[in-house]
């Protein structure tokens, strides 16, 4: 496999500032028209609050709230967009989705909002996604993530910050697990160009691998001896009788 599934679009920033800028706006309309969008939140167990699966990571309490989520989302969305541009726009959607969803059933009875389980959500998809597929750029990119971000693992307990929706969060790092298992990436599959590489590979069996002994060094194959041929002969279960004959010989008679 080569790296050319990773480049560079302007989508790769593109996508990162809209999103950051949709929600810096939607919070500008809220303070310039003196509007109040906390409702509209998801509120869980409630048919209202179903709403809240769609609007609640776009709104936010105040300004702090809100800064604190830009940050990792310019970073989390931009890696995405470059190391899985394919499955980038299916996991922020469902993501969105499936997380508001998770949170409506085991949310606490008040009012949860703002883009952290998202984060959440683009935090846990990279990290295991990078770790199951094996490539090693990808698997740097999970292990800066857990270096990063690692920190917010402890956000996803209760009692740790009673103003954040722990629950949020919990159902975000659910949702980029189960996404990093649904979606495949079968263009960062390793092809295998050797016999050896081969899952069912057995060097017992390869001629080339027989020309090695246990520490490595090279010896000749084993002189197989050729047995000596035995004549076939034959062999029957029926009996054989055998009768003597006297012979008799005609010899003729002296006269006297």
């Amino acid at each position: 496999m080569d790296d050319n599934h990773f480049k560079y679009s302007n989508s790769v920033i593109a996508l990162p500032l809209f999103f950051v800028v949709l929600l810096w706006l939607i919070y500008w309309l809220e303070i310039r028209f003196d509007l109040d969008f906390v409702e509209n939140g998801i509120f869980p167990r409630t048919l209202s609050g179903l709403q809240g699966i769609i609007f609640s990571p776009f709104i936010h309490a105040d300004i702090e709230h809100l800064y604190n989520n830009s940050v990792p989302l310019l970073i989390l969305l931009a890696a995405l967009r470059y190391f899985y541009s394919k499955q980038s726009s299916e996991v922020i959607g469902f993501g969105i989705i499936l997380s508001g969803f998770i949170t409506w059933i085991i949310g606490r009875e008040s009012y949860h909002i703002g883009a952290s389980s998202l984060i959440y959500v683009l935090v846990s998809f990279i990290f295991f996604k990078g770790i199951k597929t094996k490539y090693y750029r990808l698997v740097a990119v999970s292990l800066a993530v857990v270096v990063v971000y690692g920190g917010l693992v402890w956000y996803i307990f209760p009692k740790v910050e009673e103003k954040i929706s722990w629950e949020g969060h919990l159902a975000g790092l659910i949702t980029g697990f189960v996404l990093s298992i649904i979606y495949k990436t079968p263009e960062f599959k390793k092809t295998v160009k050797y016999e050896w590489e081969h899952p069912d590979f057995n060097p017992i069996e390869d001629k080339f691998m027989q020309r090695f002994d246990e520490s490595g060094n090279f010896v000749n194959l084993p002189v197989i001896e050729m047995e000596e041929e035995i004549p076939p002969y034959y062999s029957s279960n029926l009996s054989v009788d055998y009768t003597i004959v006297e012979s008799k010989k005609n010899e003729s008679k002296l006269e006297s």
